[in-house]
């Protein structure tokens, strides 16, 4: 058995999981470091008289911001370093930073070039990047120990963010765009239109009309301003556009084909965005849940910022064939997923928050919904990946029940909480959740109010699976998905039909139920009997950890002997495993329509076999 890593994937009973993780990946320090990430030490010679250095906040979410500072070399011969200095009133700090290091005494901080951008060739400019808290800007800037000129410096701060934009006159190819004035204390020069994050146009008025865009496209649109020394402010809030006329959602009518994308595949699986493509799972599915943002301290946060957004990809690595380079605003999943949006442009992305290791923090989130909900949409809709996301799901496991942790917020927490997001985010938004399939007399599904949160729901990915493994390491062996109850099913009311139909009676519409698939097997060791019932010694061996396997290599190493429940087992050897299969789930599919269920779900694209087999076949059996 071989270990996955960077990072260890685990799923528990009835949930979506990640492990604790342990991430070595060389030339990261600066995203772990308070702000230690900036520059090699210059000679007097290489002063500010030949190099400017400016500050802009790139975005600002109240209690926090996220700031650039930008070297330019404003003379003939070329930096071999640099090193910029300034001061935040006290409050106001570097978190984190990048492509630099960062220190600090007291309240004045110091960065330095790393290794490899300290040389600036002459007209050329660097830049780096850092998360900051509190509401201060920088005073006293130093480049290379002389005045940074056109720096944020005292007299001469950077403009404001104008007005979000507002769009009009939409069509098949093209957008007007006008937004408010932003000020400044020595004047607006002139406004950077954005497209997707990256400029478009830069225009002297406050109106802009963009051609050349694609028919039936999704779009975000912001704006920042330059004052009369060039300086940039922070980014207005965002606007989505979508084009007229182009096609729909691929062939399954109404219903959902969704499969959860997993960052830390991107790690010892080496899965990425592109394999969705390349697979030909993209042209079939409908929608996409990004796995996972984490909840902490009653806050939706960044999970993995270096696979969610700065992991740098090369052209054959990329969903489009172009690298990504140093300095681009956006690198990572998130421009992936864009990337593959731009190439799908039906397929509708939701960021997922919490799954069975993140969900301890929903209790704290609980205590303030509404709080909890505006920290979400400030980061769903951070200006850099607003184009990227249509909603936000959130994977509670359990609302006042026990999953990693056990939750005592109430019944009517998990209402609470998506009453808020449902406030914060609109109509236009998809709100979702992952719930509990746990259809056992007084279990999960009685614990909180499912039908009273589903009124602000699109749809509940019920997670039909995990019912059974080698938790029970002597088992007795049984189907980890079954969709019936059968002779023998070790504990009643776990299966998939028990579950839909007890959030049915407790007033969830159908269609706003979709049925859960696992792209992956459970097993046990031991095993000496082929049908289920049997007793075994132990887990049977996974490339990942014990007891759980993807469907592309059990497919082959253990092919199935059997059904039982609706889902496919295998005895090979001493070793008993389930797992659904093209059959089982063609199967499952009828069986969801047959319900009036919104379609089906599955956890997650890197079990499936390179050629997309399983996501193809709820595809087809959804038609």
């Amino acid at each position: 058995m071989s270990t996955e890593t960077p990072l260890r994937r685990t799923r528990l009973r009835f949930g979506h999981g990640r492990a604790n993780r342990s991430r070595a990946v060389a030339g990261l320090t600066a995203l772990i470091l308070p702000l230690a990430a900036l520059v090699g030490l210059a000679s007097p010679a290489e002063a500010a008289t030949s190099a400017t250095a400016s500050f802009t906040k790139k975005s600002d979410w109240g209690s926090g911001f996220e700031g650039q500072w930008t070297v330019k070399n404003t003379g003939t011969t070329a930096l071999s370093s640099w090193t910029i200095e300034w001061d935040f009133p006290s409050g106001t700090a570097v978190g984190s930073a990048w492509d630099a290091t960062v220190t600090s005494s007291g309240t004045h901080w110091t960065a330095k070039n790393l290794g490899w951008n300290g040389t600036v060739a002459p007209g050329a400019s660097v830049s780096f990047g850092f998360n900051g808290t509190g509401p201060g800007a920088p005073t006293g800037c130093k480049l290379n120990g002389a005045s940074c000129d056109g720096g944020s410096v005292p007299g001469d701060n950077a403009p404001s963010a104008p007005g979000t934009p507002t769009a009009s006159a939409v069509t098949d190819t093209s957008v007007k765009l006008s937004w408010s004035a932003a000020t400044d204390d020595n004047g607006i020069k002139n406004y950077d239109v954005l497209r997707d994050g990256a400029v478009v146009s830069t225009v002297t008025g406050t109106t802009y009309s963009d051609s050349g865009l694609t028919a039936g496209t999704d779009y975000s649109y912001t704006v920042r301003a330059r004052d009369t020394a060039d300086q940039t402010g922070p980014v207005s809030g965002a606007v989505k556009v979508h084009t007229t006329g182009g096609g729909g959602t691929p062939g399954t009518g109404d219903k959902v084909n969704l499969g959860y994308f997993a960052n830390w595949g991107v790690y010892g699986r080496n899965y990425h965005v592109k394999n969705l493509d390349t697979s030909g799972s993209a042209a079939k599915i409908t929608h996409i849940n990004y796995a996972f943002g984490n909840v902490q301290g009653g806050k939706c946060t960044i999970g993995d910022s270096y696979a969610d957004y700065d992991k740098a990809y090369t052209a054959d690595q990329s969903v489009d064939g172009v690298a990504d380079t140093w300095d681009q605003p956006l690198r990572g999943n998130f421009n992936q997923l864009r990337k593959l949006k731009a190439k799908y442009p039906h397929i509708k992305i939701l960021w997922s928050f919490g799954g069975w290791t993140w969900s301890g923090g929903f209790g704290d989130a609980a205590k303030n919904p509404a709080a909890f909900a505006e920290s979400c949409y400030g980061l769903v809709e951070d200006p850099r990946w607003a184009d990227v996301f249509d909603g936000i799901d959130i994977d509670w496991e359990y609302p006042n029940a026990c999953g990693l942790t056990c939750d005592t917020s109430g019944p009517d927490a998990l209402k609470g909480l998506t009453s808020a997001l449902r406030a914060k985010f609109g109509k236009d938004y998809l709100v979702t959740a992952a719930i509990t399939a746990d259809g056992s007399e007084g279990g999960k599904i009685d614990a909180a109010d499912y039908a009273g949160a589903a009124q602000s729901l699109d749809w509940y990915n019920v997670m039909t699976y995990d019912f059974f493994g080698a938790w029970d390491a002597k088992g007795p062996t049984a189907p980890h998905s079954p969709l019936t109850s059968y002779d023998g099913i070790p504990k009643a009311g776990f299966s998939s039909a028990d579950a839909i139909s007890k959030l049915k009676a407790k007033g969830v519409p159908a269609s706003k139920l979709l049925l859960g698939i696992g792209f992956y097997g459970r097993g046990w060791t031991g095993v000496t009997q082929d049908a289920p019932g049997g007793t075994a010694t132990g887990a049977a061996s996974g490339t990942y950890e014990a007891g759980i396997e993807d469907y592309k290599v059990l497919k082959n190493s253990c092919p199935s002997t059997g059904t039982v429940a609706g889902t496919a087992y295998a005895h090979c050897g001493t070793n008993w495993w389930s797992y659904d299969t093209p059959a089982t789930i063609t199967s499952k599919m009828t069986w969801a329509k047959n319900q009036g269920l919104g379609g089906a779900f599955f956890w997650e694209f890197s079990g499936d076999t390179a050629n997309g087999e399983l996501v193809g076949a709820i595809h087809n059996g959804l038609k």
